[in-house]
């Protein structure tokens, strides 16, 4: 934060895990951290969603470049359904909400279409990147149609419960972090209201925008029919690869797919159409893979961070704080809270899931409080830490789709995040005295 520079901030910060791993030794902690970068690329999952995030980047130039994102935003202020910023922001609001199944298809769809509506009404990408981060994940816990339900049941699974997927249905009342941040994102859009450095966000963006160059509207086919391939595609997928279940698929492997099928569809479309020169289609997607470059490099660091603080033992340390406190009516707000620092430490939700799940089901157990409360709280906690996160994949993929500076996006997020979760504690708390009395 002081820096600014978050590619020698994420380096330090791997440089000094390892350093701490090898026993206080700088020099091996060093070559550590090359090693734990190139490890980054064992993990077939690591290596599809960083390529993914590149080959997303040729995408979106031949969507913009081609006139496809201009065709459609005329479009649709013709007809007056975002013509004004009320209904701009509302716009990636309900796309962001609307796609449940896979949180890095929702980003980077309301992301795309939000961009240039933002742009159009004056309102600022940071805006953009809070409404699409703030939908993506939060729906995605609650709703639980997904990989995400499908994670946490197999975790809940071995506990033996009557009904684990009652157990996780369950959760969706609990899940308060997630509803107030829902809440929280429509009561932005609706009254215009925006608070902490938000309200300073983007004032130099008119700038920025004057000085790109203005791209005329062709045919909206070059956006809408790649998007909607490559969402389509998602959830075929995942339903392919989970073996019939959607839950049980591959999140990963079947977001790469569908943007490898929707990066050959719309260049299909592209030269059917002849939008681009000859040789251009090629030049505009290895631009746009080159404005990747950047983002990608963050999301890299972070994941080998993330790998190296958990042999590190940060997460396991950080849940154990919670297993110290044994009373019932604070139980659920600690989890909170933990599940919440733990995610911020290691910038990964599902990672916090793996650790908290185990510790918190055994405790809700014993201490007999409702295990869709305890659940509700490592889930929602997860979220609000990644939410806080500059290390967090999604936080990085959000600010990759609005276009906007990942710190600044960090910067006017977090009172946002900080409030929902406050508010979060304070209802957990409640819960627990409520019980506690039942």
């Amino acid at each position: 934060m002081l820096t600014r520079n978050v590619y020698a901030a994420l380096g330090l910060a791997l440089v000094t895990s390892e350093t701490l791993i090898a026993g206080f030794n700088p020099g091996m902690g060093a070559l550590g951290s090359i090693d734990r970068a190139a490890a980054v690329f064992e993990s077939a999952g690591n290596t599809r969603v960083l390529l993914f995030c590149l080959l997303i980047g040729a995408l979106i130039a031949w969507m913009r470049d081609s006139g496809g994102v201009e065709a459609v935003v005329s479009g649709l202020m013709k007809r007056g359904l975002v013509s004004t910023p009320r209904r701009a922001a509302l716009a990636p609001a309900l796309a962001g909400t609307a796609i449940f199944v896979e949180t890095n298809v929702s980003l980077l769809s309301s992301g795309v279409l939000g961009q240039r509506l933002f742009d159009a009404h004056g309102l600022s990408r940071e805006r953009l990147a809070y409404i699409i981060d703030s939908t993506s994940a939060p729906v995605s816990a609650l709703i639980l149609l997904n990989g995400w339900g499908a994670y946490a049941l197999g975790l809940v699974e071995p506990y033996g419960f009557e009904s684990p997927i009652g157990v996780v249905a369950g959760t969706i009342p609990w899940n308060f972090y997630a509803l107030l941040t829902l809440a929280g994102v429509y009561l932005t859009v609706f009254t215009g209201r925006v608070f902490g450095p938000m309200k300073t966000a983007g004032l130099d963006r008119d700038v920025l925008v004057e000085d790109e160059e203005a791209v005329a509207p062709t045919r909206s086919i070059y956006m809408w029919l790649p998007l909607l391939t490559m969402i389509g595609a998602s959830l075929g997928f995942m339903a392919w690869t989970g073996g019939g279940n959607i839950l049980a698929g591959n999140g990963s492997q079947s977001i790469l797919w569908a943007v490898c099928l929707a990066m050959l569809v719309a260049g299909v479309v592209l030269v059917a159409g002849r939008a681009f020169g000859k040789g251009e289609l090629q030049a505009r997607g290895f631009a746009g893979i080159a404005e990747m470059v950047p983002v990608v490099a963050i999301l890299f660091l972070s994941i080998a961070l993330g790998d190296s603080l958990r042999v590190l033992g940060t997460g396991t340390y950080m849940a154990g704080v919670a297993e110290a406190f044994v009373s019932p009516i604070i139980v659920p707000a600690v989890v909170f809270v933990v599940a919440g620092v733990t995610a911020f430490m290691t910038g990964t939700s599902w990672g916090t899931y793996g650790i908290m799940i185990p510790i918190a089901m055994p405790l809700a157990v014993a201490l007999g409080i409702p295990p869709s409360l305890a659940l509700a709280a490592v889930l929602g906690g997860g979220v609000f830490g990644d939410h806080c996160s500059p290390i967090s994949d999604t936080t990085i993929i959000a600010s990759l789709a609005a276009g906007c500076d990942h710190i600044e996006h960090v910067r006017t997020q977090l009172p946002y995040a900080l409030v929902a979760g406050g508010i979060a504690v304070v209802m957990y708390l409640a819960a627990g005295v409520w019980l506690s009395l039942a």
